[in-house]
């Protein structure tokens, strides 16, 4: 085994061998970059040199990965190469991302937003999902927010991401897809006509700021309406703080009164917002984000639509690092649509005799998950 020190690995390279801390310390899987985050870590804990029977290479070659299936046997499969997908779905997520920011300060300052252009970049979104649903939702996991930007247009973004997952699991046709897409990316525009002190605020709002809140909704509504986007759009601006039982806002609708957008819409951002850090708050983690939808307390949501969140992504949702019964820690990277609750985990630290990294499908049988994970814990 060679030994490298940490100061001349190339940042962002991939070694084509697990790289070990100590004889028996697995820190990198072949199909994890050698990236800053890691370099750091090492150098807080003082090592500078790291062991490998590989080397360190510009690409990650793709590699057979195995897959356990439910009664403990495994399964080779051949599939492109993770690391590549993920980077992949990185700069699509950003480069999304970055567009989103941008059509927003348009908006806010010249009251300016096209639905054309909009409908073109959401037909690729929905192209995307897919295709690479899996990756996707792995990014959003890895990537935080980060806070000293307006995360108006993460949140956005990502309840996008979520409402085309759900919609697609509802067999929704391409063009009601796109549809969907384009009211979840503009559904919050009213809050870009309120001060941004009060919705990025990190204290308890006053009663007038809460009272200036609840108003986004039909500001949005009217915004949209102006700007020529279709009524079915401008609709699910004004009513995706409606609740199945009237307990939401600005009409209080029941369920049956509220468009079948609104109510995905409403599923998808609330869960978002359950596991996405906020300037107010902490985030959860995505297994107690859906726990919390399951519960769905005062039948606030669409049945349906929560449980077509549930099967799309599993109750420990894809991107979510785990810990399983056989002591080792894991990222949730696909669904068991048999069984949401024993989703496919990519097992950190544990390879297959070639040295690839095991994915396997947990089960009550075998190997199952014990509770999720959250970074820090997952870096120590």
């Amino acid at each position: 085994m060679k030994n490298f020190l940490v100061k001349e690995i190339q940042l962002d390279s991939y070694f084509t061998k697990p790289v070990f801390l100590d004889k028996g310390f697995v820190i990198i899987a072949p199909e994890m970059p050698f990236n800053n985050e890691i370099a750091n870590t090492l150098g807080k804990w003082n090592f500078n040199t790291v062991f490998s029977e590989g080397e360190p290479s510009d690409e990650y070659a793709a590699v057979a990965s195995e897959i356990g299936a439910s009664d403990g046997s495994t399964l080779e499969f051949s599939q492109q190469s993770d690391a590549d997908n993920l980077q992949k779905s990185e700069e699509f997520y950003q480069n999304f991302l970055f567009y989103v920011e941008s059509i927003f300060i348009r908006a806010s300052v010249s009251n300016e937003l096209y639905f054309k252009d909009i409908t073109e970049k959401i037909k690729d979104m929905v192209e995307y999902i897919k295709e690479e649903r899996r990756f996707l939702m792995r990014v959003i996991k890895n990537i935080e927010p980060s806070p000293e930007k307006n995360y108006l247009a993460t949140h956005s973004v990502r309840s996008t991401i979520l409402a085309i997952i759900i919609g697609t699991y509802l067999k929704l046709p391409n063009h009601r897809l796109i549809e969907l897409g384009v009211a979840a990316l503009v559904h919050e525009v009213g809050m870009l006509k309120l001060p941004s002190h009060i919705y990025l605020s990190q204290r308890p709002l006053s009663a007038p700021e809460q009272k200036a809140i609840i108003t986004h909704p039909v500001l949005g509504y009217s915004m949209l309406k102006s700007l020529d986007f279709p009524l079915t759009i401008c609709l699910t601006a004004l009513e995706h703080h409606e609740r199945e039982n009237a307990t939401g806002y600005p009409r209080r609708l029941t369920g049956d009164k509220i468009s079948l957008y609104s109510k995905i819409i409403a599923v998808a951002c609330s869960y978002e917002a359950l596991s996405s850090k906020r300037p107010h708050k902490e985030a959860k983690d995505g297994y107690t984000g859906m726990l919390e939808l399951l519960k769905n307390e005062g039948k606030q949501y669409d049945e349906t639509i929560v449980k077509a969140l549930v099967l799309s992504l599993s109750i420990y949702p894809i991107g979510l690092y785990v810990l399983l019964s056989n002591d080792k820690k894991g990222q949730v990277v696909d669904v068991n649509p048999e069984n949401p609750r024993f989703p496919i985990v990519q097992v950190f630290g544990e390879f297959t005799p070639d040295g690839k990294i095991k994915t396997m499908q947990t089960a009550a049988e075998t190997i199952s998950i014990v509770r999720p994970l959250n970074r820090s814990e997952i870096e120590t």
